[in-house]
């Protein structure tokens, strides 16, 4: 008899909470706050949160289960965004919650505040600035795409393979990458497309990356203090990751590469004498920051901006006018005639890009925790030490920015009626972050984005097979979840 009364009790609950909440986008249940409902939808996570930002005005506050210090401001309001990025900036740092989640960045510019974030971020502007770098870069993604991408897919052609061309562009971004800051190849992107032990560490470090964010924090930390489960895994592809850079520069440092123009050879021999000034550490968080940077968020754009132009043929005609245009009368169709300069001619094609950065931005949400207790000019009052997360991926979506379709895959959007590009403001247009903190490494996206996209356009044709499914996947970088499935064709001149 007892038992039955517990469970009317707590039918009794269950509806008067519902009745309570039914008008709501997202019910608060007793003890659990809203956890059960995000746990529920966490498989759709970005397009369940992208509609309760739009139910709530663009900004709502989200209440864990008790005792669990889960309640997280949830935004997509470009204003909000400009005072926490740029308005506010000294206010707004990465926070506890930040740098405990993503403890594998070290003190890395991605995870890192204050003076330790400004001495990384002028050190690799430094870098990034010069001449003989941007050469560098330009003839070591020249050389992958020529060596390894097209023999791939020519490869693929004559066998009539189906790829996965999510998996193939992982490869090709973590080899390219691996080259400008290591000065070393691993080679995943070959015929035979090898399992590499140190990318793969980095593909499942990404996914409990993610979880860590939805799951309690004091459930998390129990498992990686117990060595179970998720974390378990985590610890190892950590020591993976940790073993082989270490490696790597122990090898530079005993080789005395002079010559070389990777980012760790530059940082060891240029910054530091080659032994003391610049530790060991400091490299191994500089490089892992990097690797994750210029290897995932790149293949991302390029999966997305490849689906988006196969599923939308006028596009991919008008992006192959306009650079076979700028190919003047070569009839051979060699993309790298084009050369640094005539990249920057391709509006339309930097349209394209900017369209798949803004409907599926690589990053998809961005974290933040204030120092002292803010208004938002939404109104939102929002305590000290409060964590924050504006997503990226809904801020493409607010139809008082991009307009009514903004659902739409509509590169014009970004070309002016005299023909150049429509620079839209960074709290906006968001995918390289905003404010002091906007990606230092925007230009080089653009020119490996460019670059891959021109060599497979002119060569080949690309098909998604038929009924593949393309659903983002539980990452902090927007990957698919089941990849792109394509068949992919030689291109007749």
């Amino acid at each position: 008899m007892d038992v039955f009364v517990i469970v009317a009790v707590l039918l009794f609950v269950a509806i008067h909470y519902w009745r309570l909440n039914r008008n709501t986008p997202i019910t608060k249940w007793p003890f659990m706050g809203m956890l059960p409902g995000f746990l529920r939808n966490v498989s759709n996570f970005h397009d369940y949160t992208n509609s309760l930002l739009k139910q709530n005005g663009g900004t709502f506050i989200f209440e864990g289960a008790w005792l669990t210090n889960m309640n997280i401001v949830f935004t997509s309001d470009p204003l909000n965004v400009q005072h926490i990025t740029s308005t506010s900036f000294e206010n707004y740092g990465k926070g506890n919650e930040f740098t405990e989640i993503f403890e594998v960045l070290g003190d890395g510019i991605f995870r890192s505040d204050s003076h330790t974030w400004k001495y990384n971020r002028t050190l690799l502007h430094s870098i990034f600035k010069q001449e003989s770098f941007k050469v560098f870069l330009h003839k070591t993604i020249e050389k992958k795409i020529s060596s390894c991408l097209l023999m791939f897919l020519d490869h693929a052609c004559k066998k009539g393979m189906q790829v996965d061309l999510q998996d193939v562009f992982q490869r090709l971004t973590f080899d390219n990458i691996c080259c400008v800051v290591l000065g070393f190849d691993p080679a995943c992107l070959s015929i035979d497309l090898p399992e590499i032990s140190c990318e793969k560490a980095f593909t499942q470090a990404e996914n409990t990356l993610f979880y860590r964010h939805v799951r309690p924090r004091f459930f998390w930390k129990l498992q990686k203090w117990l060595q179970v489960g998720e974390e378990k895994k985590f610890s190892e592809n950590i020591k993976i990751i940790d073993q082989w850079l270490y490696s790597e520069i122990k090898s530079k440092r005993e080789t005395q590469g002079h010559k070389q123009l990777d980012l760790l050879n530059t940082l060891t021999f240029e910054v530091g004498d080659g032994q003391n000034l610049i530790d060991d550490k400091f490299l191994r968080d500089t490089a892992i920051n990097l690797l994750a940077a210029g290897r995932d968020t790149i293949s991302s754009a390029l999966t997305w901006f490849f689906w988006l132009v196969a599923t939308h043929p006028f596009v991919e005609a008008k992006i192959l006018e306009e650079v076979r245009e700028n190919l003047s009368s070569r009839e051979d169709n060699n993309w790298k005639d084009l050369g640094m300069e005539g990249l920057s001619k391709l509006i339309y094609l930097h349209g394209a890009l900017c369209e798949a950065l803004r409907l599926y931005p690589p990053i998809p949400f961005e974290h933040k925790s204030n120092l002292k207790s803010d208004v938002l000019p939404s109104g939102h009052v929002i305590k000290s030490n409060t964590m924050i997360l504006y997503s990226l991926y809904s801020i493409g979506r607010v139809e008082e920015i991009w307009g009514e379709d903004c659902l739409e895959f509509k590169p014009e959007r970004w070309v002016s009626k005299k023909g150049g590009t429509i620079h839209v403001p960074s709290y906006k247009f968001i995918a390289f972050n905003a404010g002091p903190r906007s990606r230092l490494g925007k230009d080089i996206s653009f020119i490996e984005l460019k670059m891959v996209a021109i060599a497979i356009l002119l060569n080949y044709h690309i098909q998604v097979v038929e009924g593949h499914p393309i659903i983002p996947s539980l990452s902090v970088v927007l990957h698919m979840k089941h990849g792109l499935k394509i068949n992919v064709k030689k291109r007749s001149f």
